[in-house]
């Protein structure tokens, strides 16, 4: 007799807050939600691929030649419908309140910012917070401590690096004042930076199969056709902060947050972490955090830290919240993957998860979110918000119709009611 185990997906049913009108040739990418003091909830996302040059710009004229484009939406019925509001020429968009406004902050290589004064009817102009540099980031979560916003965005310290530049990153806090003006630069303060390579000595790590594959510097190495490796790196970063006195990292004076990344190995199942330290005089140092025995410590256990992934930390239940992808089968040989299968073994893009922890470190296992049940389709990228006592997540999604797992042609709105109920 067998018996056949299913587990219930939390969260299968989901509106479409936006579906490509072009699934060959634009994407749908970036999903980020804030939910504001109203209730009205935010979502912002952006899109790419070639057919993007030609669609409308910001004020209805066509812009050739940009590869991308922002939107916001909201809603005021709890996600069953959505209203465009504007558009925004950058890229990885994240909605934030900070004081009476709200914001998006994103890149277009230099930071770029707009606000909304009225709830997210109208929006400024796009607003650059550098000049000349290259940034990138996805829409990761925000921090809120001492009248303070916190959020990290990240820094290519070699601008110059040719291809997927994730072992030059440097995750770099940002600290304002919510009541301040965001779109102003000076009302911003920047940790100092640390890129992947100058914090990590790849050739020197041993003994838990960190980098999979070997990649030499400069280089991109061919594991099987059409599945290239890359050097190993962090990205898409979240800010967290232990106010638990028994943690290990806990900063009794609070002024340390720890960064919680994406760790690009090739394998699963680590993210990294750094920690960025606010000094007397106001200035953020980023370093590496040590444990008790005195070694630096970078990669943590994370479930599904080898996609982005969302933290969210609940005041409520004291818990950190994880939004992340499962992975079924990272260990197939590359060579011997199905061809609609995106990428390497480890890039698995079909099934969202959810844990909730008390230290970061120690996930259990709340829920599968939402699945699909082919290769090419997609749940994935996800942000995610709590509003009351319910948990809404927006999904970077694809059906039948898209033309990778990675490109898709849907961003899904799904709620999680009464989440709290599944802690154990």
């Amino acid at each position: 007799m067998s018996i056949d185990y299913k587990v219930t997906e939390l969260a299968p049913e989901f509106v479409k807050v936006y579906e490509s009108p072009d699934p060959a040739a634009i994407f749908a990418y970036s999903p980020g939600i804030a939910v504001l003091p109203s209730g009205r909830i935010v979502a912002t996302l952006d899109l790419g691929g070639a057919g993007v040059a030609g669609l409308p710009g910001r004020k209805g004229e066509l812009e050739p030649g940009k590869p991308w484009q922002g939107k916001v939406f909201t809603s005021d019925d709890e996600g069953r419908t959505w209203t465009h509001r504007t558009d925004f020429p950058f890229i990885h968009g994240r909605p934030f309140v900070a004081g009476r406004s709200v914001y998006v902050l994103g890149h277009c290589n230099d930071l770029t910012i707009i606000r909304s004064d009225d709830d997210g009817e109208t929006w400024s102009g796009p607003v650059m917070l550098t000049e000349g540099e290259k940034w990138h980031q996805a829409p990761a979560n925000v921090h809120y401590a001492k009248g303070n916003v916190y959020l990290v965005m990240e820094k290519m310290t070699d601008p110059a690096y040719k291809g997927w530049g994730i072992s030059v990153l440097a995750p770099v806090l940002m600290r304002a004042s919510a009541s301040d003006d965001l779109t102003r630069r000076e009302s911003w303060t920047f940790a100092s930076t640390l890129g992947f390579r100058d914090a990590i000595d790849e050739d020197a790590l041993d003994g838990f199969g960190v980098p999979f594959y070997k990649v030499e510097p400069g280089t991109v190495a061919r594991i099987a056709p059409g599945r290239p490796a890359v050097r190993i790196g962090w990205l898409e970063t979240n800010v967290v902060q232990f106010t638990d006195p028994n943690h290990y990292f806990h900063d009794p004076e609070g002024r340390t947050f720890h960064l919680w990344m994406r760790a690009h190995t090739g394998g699963t199942g680590f993210a990294n972490v750094a920690k960025a330290v606010e000094n007397e005089d106001g200035t953020i140092s980023t370093m590496l955090e040590t444990v008790p025995s005195g070694k630096t410590i970078a990669f943590v256990p994370c479930p599904g830290g080898q996609m982005k992934f969302h933290i969210l930390y609940d005041e409520t239940t004291r818990l950190y919240w994880l939004l992340s992808s499962q992975t079924t089968d990272s260990m197939t040989r590359a060579e011997l993957l199905p061809p609609e299968r995106f990428d390497l073994p480890y890039n698995e893009r079909h099934r969202l998860q959810l844990h909730f922890s008390k230290n970061c470190v120690d996930w259990c296992f709340a829920g599968l979110v939402a699945k699909t049940d082919h290769p090419k389709q997609a749940r994935h990228y996800a942000s995610m918000a709590i509003s009351g006592d319910d948990l809404l997540v927006l999904s970077r999604s694809g059906d039948e119709r898209a033309a990778t797992a990675h490109n898709g042609n849907f961003i899904s709105f799904h709620r999680i009611r009464d989440f709290r109920q599944l802690v154990y």
